[in-house]
């Protein structure tokens, strides 16, 4: 393996271990669950999607052969992890107690849902003008 392999393979990993790492103190530091919701998930996405490609290349490089392993977790992380975040988001949209805070929908429901029983079957979201 050529010296500019090794030295790519260990910018991927430290560029990795950086995103990792800045999702960790995002989790820890930022004020609202929102925020936190959102740096890990990206962190975790870009931080394992380049450990697993610095992976691949030794792989290749060392002759062992291309993983297909690494490329279905790879696929299964960039997938699941932005519906896992909207659905966390959802679910905390949801169980927030605003009060008289909304704008009423004209549905028993809460803002922002998809009611098929009401007329043109449109999503209820707030109006701008309230």
């Amino acid at each position: 393996m050529t010296f500019a392999l090794e030295i790519l393979l260990s910018v991927l990993l430290v560029v990795g271990g950086i995103f990792g790492l800045t999702g960790s103190y995002g989790l820890i530091r930022l004020k609202d669950r929102m925020q936190r919701l959102h740096a890990p998930t990206k962190a975790s996405t870009i931080g394992v999607g380049t450990a697993l490609i610095a992976s691949m290349l030794h792989g290749l490089m060392i002759g062992t052969g291309f993983s297909w392993q690494e490329v279905l977790v790879m696929i299964f992380i960039f997938v699941t992890a932005p519906i896992t975040a909207n659905y966390l988001s959802k679910v905390h949209l949801h169980s927030r107690h605003y009060g008289d805070a909304l704008p009423k929908t004209g549905v028993s429901r809460d803002w922002a849902t998809f009611d098929r029983t009401t007329e043109g079957a449109e999503p209820m979201l707030p109006s701008r003008d309230s």
